[in-house]
């Protein structure tokens, strides 16, 4: 847990700041327990005693190399979180772990961009425009194999953060779905917006939701499962999308939009979340303005929805089974797809038939997906 930054930017030291009952820094350790086996927590030096931590250094990467050393040897993953992000939360740090356990040297939660990024020189002219597909925000916790982030603190550089200093040196980090509301406090404007946060969970628990019906209150969590499939195409020309993503040279699936069952999937289980029906109600396959429509903004349109109803959407989880395509070389931008258009994590499993039924004989592919909705405050 990194949290030795002297606050320069915020104006003091922004990982003691009240949060609720408890300080920016307490929420973040708390939430690094509850997910891991031990935690180390690297403070300004002249903190250590008071607060029982490891002194940090002069650089980030400093203070990482400083909490590093009090890992024990036995540890085979090892997560790096901000202190200042206090609101990760037990899936984030599930992402990341699992990945490096799949085999992954290292693991960042990312955010997709909305606004276009600009290269900028010294003298404020534009340089170059990047292609924002491309590009993500990146968050922590960030899971690493521990003999893999130990060599890359050897040399002592200077990074940003540590999956850098693993690219460096040749190991393969990958990025799973982040989560937008694992926000780091940087300015008094994210201490504003995390007291808000706090305080409307503490009234949540006195209000249990928004009123549907006079003198009937909604629940403060509702779940919701969708289903959809798809049977390959005969066009050899159709395109197959799954999550938002075109996997090329596969079949197609046939369908009136764009056949994407994993985007159905998620929307179906939105729409029955909120108690709004099905995804045929909405978008059905006898209305032409649908006509091989881009399933995510199906998925946005059904969100925005789920929203007018009094919730947003918590998290979402997927199984996809399908004997092909290998959906593990396309699964992160899958979710990071997905996540963008759901506005909250969205998680993707492949799964096989065992070559049973229709499934198991290639002739489609079928999509589970179980969605959280919880009650939004009213001024939201």
């Amino acid at each position: 847990m990194v949290a030795g930054g002297s606050g320069q930017r915020f104006g003091g030291p922004k990982q003691y700041e009240r949060l609720g009952d408890r300080r920016v820094l307490d929420w973040s350790v708390a939430a690094a327990r509850a997910a891991s086996d031990g935690v180390v927590v690297v403070v300004p030096a002249a903190d250590a005693d008071r607060e029982g931590g490891v002194a940090g250094g002069a650089t980030r990467s400093d203070s990482v190399r400083a909490g590093l050393a009090q890992v024990p040897a036995e540890a085979t993953i090892v997560c790096v979180h901000d202190g200042a992000r206090p609101f990760a939360d037990m899936h984030v740090f599930q992402l990341v772990v699992d990945a490096v356990a799949g085999g992954a040297d290292g693991a960042i939660p990312g955010i997709a961009l909305t606004d276009t990024i600009k290269q900028v020189a010294a003298d404020g002219a534009v340089v170059h425009t990047p292609n924002r597909a491309e590009m993500m925000a990146v968050q922590t916790p960030q899971a690493f194999r521990a003999g893999v982030l130990r060599a890359a603190h050897l040399a002592d550089s200077t990074a940003t953060d540590d999956a850098a200093l693993v690219e460096a040196t040749g190991g393969r980090v990958v990025v799973v779905a982040g989560d937008p509301a694992n926000r780091k406090i940087t300015d008094t404007d994210d201490l504003t917006w995390a007291r808000r946060r706090v305080q409307e969970g503490a009234d949540m628990q006195e209000r249990p939701g928004v009123q549907e019906q006079p003198g009937v209150p909604l629940p403060a969590i509702r779940v919701g499962q969708g289903f959809d499939i798809h049977r390959f195409s005969d066009d050899p020309a159709r395109p197959l999308v799954l999550g938002g993503v075109v996997f090329e040279g596969s079949r197609g699936l046939h369908g009136h939009s764009d056949a994407d069952a994993v985007a159905h999937a998620v929307t179906d289980a939105l729409l029955g979340a909120a108690g709004l029906g099905d995804i045929g109600e909405h978008f059905p396959d006898t209305d032409p303005q649908w006509k091989g429509a881009d399933s995510l903004q199906l998925l946005r349109h059904a969100v925005a929805l789920v929203r007018e109803a009094g919730y947003r959407v918590g998290n979402v989880d997927c199984s996809v089974v399908c004997e092909t395509p290998k959906l593990a070389p396309r699964r992160a931008t899958m979710q990071q797809r997905l996540s963008a258009a759901a506005g909250a994590p969205v998680t993707v499993k492949g799964r096989r038939a065992e070559g049973l039924g229709a499934l198991g004989r290639q002739e489609g592919i079928a999509v589970w997906a179980v969605a959280v909705i919880v009650a939004a405050p009213l001024d939201e």
